[in-house]
């Protein structure tokens, strides 16, 4: 059957676990969760990171923590990565990860916070530009192209003046922390749409007004 990369994008270490930018990070760790893979809890993610491993997590040598499953039986295998290298170097676990695992870029999805979507909005593309997302730029270039699947995950413009750089590495706020354990759910159901159904039919099921 052929197979399915997941990568889910985050800073690495306990400073990180709970900032904007991590919330890539905190989906894939959901989709393993819900598939019973030994997935840890989002606040311990960034020990898992630190390379403790979780119990179905194990550290590749392209420097990302991975897991192997199917998302139904039978089904395409799907390898859910997480890098454990900073946002701005990602590309190359995901480059090696897709030469290991015999990956073509039609079958790569990059799970990321994304700015310029209303926060707790999830949304689905394939390809375009990488709108200042150093980890999306990283990725485009280790792997030569910008044609790949990414969930979009909202996470707002910062409020007033704030730099949007020191936005995206706070934690989120006492109401965002309410509302994640859904947006979480609803980017997870998204990645698993992508691979059952295809792009088309789940953007349809996920750009319908709510």
């Amino acid at each position: 059957m052929d197979t399915w990369l997941v990568v889910g994008l985050g800073n690495p270490g306990p400073n990180y676990a709970g900032n904007r930018h991590n919330v890539g990070a905190m989906v894939v760790d959901e989709l393993a969760s819900r598939h019973d893979l030994g997935s840890l809890a989002v606040d311990r993610l960034a020990s898992r990171r630190g390379g403790a491993g979780g119990a179905a997590f194990k550290t590749h040598r392209s420097r990302a923590q991975v897991v192997e499953m199917r998302l139904r039986v039978p089904g395409p295998k799907v390898v859910l990565a997480i890098p454990v290298t900073y946002m701005n170097v990602s590309g190359g676990p995901v480059a090696g990860l897709m030469k290991y695992f015999d990956v073509p870029v039609e079958r790569l999805i990059v799970v990321h916070d994304e700015l310029d979507i209303e926060a707790g909005v999830v949304r689905l593309k394939r390809g375009g530009g990488e709108g200042g997302h150093n980890g999306l730029r990283s990725i485009s270039q280790s792997i030569g192209s910008k044609d790949y699947l990414r969930v979009r995950v909202g996470i707002g413009r910062p409020p007033g003046r704030q730099d949007p750089a020191e936005y995206v590495l706070k934690d989120f706020s006492k109401a965002e922390k309410a509302e994640l354990p859904l947006l979480l759910d609803e980017a997870a159901d998204a990645v698993e749409a992508l691979v059952e159904v295809g792009l088309v039919e789940a953007q349809q099921r996920f750009h319908a007004p709510r």
